[in-house]
């Protein structure tokens, strides 16, 4: 059954920088969860610890895919194989690739109302093509992917980029994000921001904006 379409959102001179996982995408399932934990053949505790513990160095680019997971087996007592490592990578990899409709709803309303967006993610490099070149990719008019930058959220450096390179002073940035300290990183610089909870919580927020 199709989707009920949004009335458009104009927010210009503003620039709207979304997010992507948990905001555009939705959150690993708990079966997702749980391949990624059988696969691993290690207790949740303290594989999930390791999991997000050695995170920014990939999300950063410092770190590679197999670094990284070499990491995480040191810190469970893994010692995985490159296949194993392979196979880890692909489990996880695919738990991110989902899209929320509710969050694409907005995106269209945005574009349909001639605001610009744009997307920023902490993620590795590994994901700039799904990013780039996904069905959803020509709403944004810039994807910046920390991987590739070298920097992270919620660092302050990362913001600046992005402002810069969208040609935007502080007051027309406008940051929508699951976590709040990456909010709150935005709104250091001067950007306002929104903590993602549901769609209909955000579209109503960007209303308000536009009021």
């Amino acid at each position: 059954m199709p989707r009920d379409v949004l009335a458009p959102i104009s927010l210009s001179p503003r620039v709207v920088v979304f997010d992507y996982g948990e905001v555009i995408s939705r959150e690993p399932t708990d079966d997702d969860r749980a391949a990624l934990l059988a696969r691993a053949g290690a207790p949740a505790e303290p594989f999930w610890s390791a999991y997000w513990a050695h995170r920014e160095g990939l999300d950063q680019g410092t770190v590679s895919i197999a670094e990284y997971w070499a990491r995480v087996g040191h810190d469970v007592g893994a010692d995985w194989s490159p296949i194993d490592v392979h196979e880890l990578w692909s489990i996880d990899h695919r738990s991110w690739l989902s899209v929320d409709p509710g969050t694409l709803g907005v995106l269209h309303a945005l574009v349909a109302g001639g605001t610009r967006i744009a997307l920023l993610s902490n993620a590795g490099a590994d994901f700039t093509g799904w990013l780039r070149f996904g069905s959803f990719a020509p709403l944004f008019e810039r994807v910046f992917v920390s991987g590739e930058l070298g920097l992270v959220k919620p660092h302050a450096a990362i913001y600046e980029h992005v402002m810069r390179e969208l040609g935007i002073a502080p007051d027309e940035f406008v940051f929508i994000d699951n976590k709040s300290e990456n909010v709150a990183g935005a709104e250091a610089v001067g950007g306002a921001g929104h903590v993602f909870a549901d769609a209909a919580t955000l579209e109503s927020w960007l209303r308000t904006l536009s009021a």
